[in-house]
């Protein structure tokens, strides 16, 4: 979380905690970075590496020691003077020897034996998240246009869950998020995966080949996110609508403070007045209502992803179960009826495969009077 400030520092745009190690008091992102460049030299967050001479200098400066110094201790702490096997005998560095004595082998092997204890290895979530760390550590992109600038700011940011969904889920981010001071809440907004936006419309018992016009997010596209008294509505197409209308009616009627509108689309993160760790609110489809909480502001890094086409990063994804078909317990999943004579509960989750056989004959006719609503699963898109 961004540093909080002293108590004797009066500064508005430099973040003070509202409630110790829970939220900062409100402050504006664009102007602290500005803060963080006006203290910072240009040379503390270039993302430009130094050469080896210069770090040395540097280095040796830093702890006030020699030249003859600096070089015993490279001499002494280089890699080759730790390699323990012949220059031409690479060891493979994923096998540890059965009887180590250096400390840090000894816990690595004792972990090595734990999980090797384990019924059930690594999955692929896990795998997922090691592989997505790999492949954006340090990144550059190979256009230099591509590039973030130097002083660029970088947020973090948790989704949670609807608060429709189960009451452990609330603590559980559904996905975290890297996004830079330039992007816009529209990115945002495009970047959440939510699966009530690709939820298909209709009933479709009569025609379950029948493909859909449309997943919700392409019919209903209104949605706001509330930061600080302010909804920021997504007015990008013809068919949005202001949706937050309804809350703000409503308030003035009860006498509450004005809140204030504004479009998404138009509004970048670094413009924004916010509280570090505060929940705030993201509602599409009209009544899914997302928290979501910025956990970190802070100066971009050379070691930070600098392709900006990468952004919005995913650096997490809560693992959701899938819904098994009532039938079969083995497929997800796509189907569930209402008023059906042939599940064993109403209403009641199928397959594809176990619907179609359930429902229909061999001609396609449908079998019996029932409704059926195409369902798609949370668990389908880890």
């Amino acid at each position: 979380m961004a540093a909080a400030k002293s108590s004797t520092d009066r500064n508005a745009n430099i973040p003070d905690y509202e409630y110790t190690d829970v939220n900062t008091k409100p402050f504006h992102i664009g102007s602290f970075r500005n803060e963080w460049l006006n203290r910072l030299k240009p040379s503390n967050y270039s993302f430009q590496q130094e050469d080896e001479d210069t770090f040395d200098a540097k280095f040796a400066k830093d702890m006030g020691i020699g030249a003859d110094t600096l070089a015993a201790l490279k001499t002494i702490c280089s890699l080759d003077s730790l390699r323990c096997h012949p220059d031409d005998q690479e060891p493979d560095t994923d096998v540890v020897p059965p009887d180590p004595t250096l400390q840090t082998l000894i816990q690595r092997k004792k972990r090595q034996d734990y999980k090797a204890s384990l019924k059930v290895s690594k999955n692929r979530h896990d795998l997922y998240a090691d592989e997505l760390e790999r492949l954006t550590f340090s990144r550059r992109p190979e256009a230099v246009a591509d590039m973030i600038p130097e002083g660029e700011i970088i947020l973090t940011i948790n989704v949670y869950y609807p608060a429709i969904t189960e009451k452990f889920n609330y603590v559980r981010p559904h996905m975290t998020l890297l996004m830079t001071g330039s992007h816009s809440l529209a990115e945002l907004r495009d970047a959440i995966c939510c699966v009530s936006d690709l939820q298909v419309c209709g009933e479709f018992s009569n025609t379950p080949d029948m493909a859909p016009d449309f997943i919700s997010k392409d019919h209903y596209k209104s949605a706001f996110f509330f930061f600080e008294g302010v909804f920021y509505n997504d007015m990008r197409f013809p068919e949005c609508q202001d949706i937050s209308m309804t809350t703000i009616e409503w308030t003035k009627a009860c006498s509450f403070p004005p809140y204030r509108q504004a479009k998404m689309e138009d509004t970048r993160f670094e413009d924004l007045t916010v509280k570090v760790g505060f929940p705030y609110l993201y509602c599409h489809q009209g009544d899914c209502e997302h928290l979501v909480i910025i956990t970190d502001v802070r100066l971009t890094h050379k070691n930070d992803c600098l392709d900006k086409k990468l952004y919005p990063l995913l650096t997490h994804k809560h693992r959701v179960l899938t819904q098994k078909c009532s039938v079969c317990h083995v497929y997800i999943g796509r189907w569930f009826t209402t008023n059906d004579q042939f599940a064993p509960s109403d209403p009641c989750l199928f397959c594809d495969k176990c619907f179609r056989m359930l429902h229909y004959d061999a001609e396609g006719n449908k079998l019996g009077d029932f409704l059926a609503y195409p369902y798609v699963d949370r668990g389908a898109f880890n």
